[in-house]
């Protein structure tokens, strides 16, 4: 990304790069095809700058963000289903150009969130990056108690594809 001139430009690019760990996680969860991912992340972008105005630095920028981020992907994801792409296994990753995890529950559990559905693929995203209950609910629009709830479900869900005889089976 180059240096814009002006100085809500330069914070703006200087606040994306402190936080590109974030487009990055969230285009993975919501792009099965690392191909599209760096258009996935450059809509993210787009749609970040052109908020940008309303944004409040008062407010942790990594959590506004995500909001942002995660209404793209969803929306992404929505375009994507209709047109009936089918997710990459996650043994074709490798193939794929990207790393093979050393760890196969590592793979195993990331084979479950890909079985997610959107709002729960984004609550666990941001409960694993470790956000509170209160920022998760902020972001995705629900109460904070909704929140909690609904990632303890998930967690007992993916507790549960984790040890079935057949990994991955969410329901």
């Amino acid at each position: 990304m180059t240096r814009p001139a002006g100085p809500r430009q330069a914070a703006f690019v200087e606040l994306v790069e402190q936080h590109a760990h974030i487009l990055q996680k969230v285009a993975r969860a919501y792009c099965p095809f690392a191909a599209q991912r760096p258009d996935l992340v450059q809509e993210m972008t787009i749609a970040l700058w052109r908020s940008f105005e309303r944004y409040d630095p008062s407010r942790p920028f990594g959590t506004w963000m995500y909001r942002i981020a995660l209404n793209v992907a969803i929306s992404f994801f929505r375009s994507e289903s209709r047109h009936a792409v089918r997710l990459t296994p996650l043994d074709d990753i490798e193939r794929a150009g990207e790393p093979a995890f050393d760890d196969p529950r590592i793979g195993s559990l990331l084979e479950c969130i890909d079985d997610l559905g959107p709002l729960d693929k984004a609550l666990i995203l941001m409960y694993l990056d470790g956000y509170p209950h209160a920022d998760v609910a902020g972001v995705l629009g629900i109460s904070t108690s909704n929140a909690a709830t609904k990632l303890a479900r998930i967690k007992q869900r993916l507790r549960a594809a984790m040890t079935a005889p057949e990994k991955g089976a969410i329901h």
